[in-house]
């Protein structure tokens, strides 16, 4: 199904009603899957662990690393798509077939061929547009203060009253943009891995699974964005484990939501 690049179109999925309980079902699976094929979710999450590292690095030599901050919040929400090839992990599991390190290696490298790189865009497009406006919210607040190293004197610089609507501000709008991504991919991505559709209407029904589930999503996406700032620390190692248990959980989320007439 996945391993070609000659697939029939498929039906549209219908969406599923859940509950929070269906997320801890769902949490628990990805935990089992990540301790069923652990090689996988390490190899997966190390790509995470070192960008994030790089990054970091190449903003404190800088003497930037202040902008950590927000790129740090935003560079995990890059996280679901390469994490196709943990979705491809809990689909064999799933179906009981092998999980040969070429073969998944290939379903990841065929997706070039598929629907992946136009959402890869959409993606894309909106972590840059996230650190254009977190640019933008600190330059409108934090320019009408003195000039000041934030990274050694952060409490003159940001407990006052620009600083604390900065950080308000760049919260909300964080959110905002946060929100829009979970929504276009929290089961889009599994759904083009899954089956053959175009990303717009891969998106779509993915944000009318958000719509139609809107306080377990809203409670799903919350807990992701907790778990991932915690792997985060120290020096993203806690990515290692995170990473992988949520890219199978959201596989399981995605077949409890979607569903199809066969």
């Amino acid at each position: 199904m996945t391993e070609t690049t000659t697939l029939e179109a498929s039906a549209p999925p219908n969406i599923e009603p859940i509950g929070f309980g269906d997320i801890i079902t769902a949490l628990k699976a990805g935990v089992r899957d990540f301790t069923r094929a652990p090689a996988f979710g390490l190899f997966f999450a190390a790509f995470y662990v070192i960008m994030g590292n790089l990054i970091y690095l190449q903003l404190d030599v800088l003497e930037q690393s202040y902008w950590i901050i927000p790129i740090g919040l935003g560079f995990p929400l890059l996280a679901p798509f390469l994490a196709v090839g943990l979705y491809e992990v809990s689909r064999r599991l799933e179906l009981g077939e092998p999980l040969d390190w070429a073969q998944i290696l290939g379903v990841v490298f065929n997706q070039k061929d598929r629907q992946f790189p136009s959402i890869a865009m959409v993606i894309i497009m909106i972590f840059m547009f996230w650190v254009f406006v977190a640019h933008l919210v600190f330059a409108i607040f934090m320019g009408l203060e003195p000039l000041t190293n934030i990274t050694s004197n952060w409490q003159d610089a940001l407990l006052n009253r620009n600083g604390i609507t900065m950080l308000v501000v760049g919260t909300g709008v964080g959110a905002v943009l946060s929100f829009c991504l979970f929504s276009l991919t929290v089961t889009s991505l599994p759904l083009l891995l899954d089956r053959e559709l175009d990303f717009i209407t891969a998106m779509i029904y993915s944000f009318q699974s958000v719509l139609q589930n809107l306080a377990p999503m809203i409670g799903w996406g919350l807990l992701i964005s907790v778990l991932m700032l915690i792997g985060m620390l120290p020096f993203f190692l806690g990515l290692f484990v995170v990473l992988p248990v949520l890219g199978h959980a959201t596989w399981h989320l995605y077949r409890r939501v979607m569903s199809f007439d066969e």
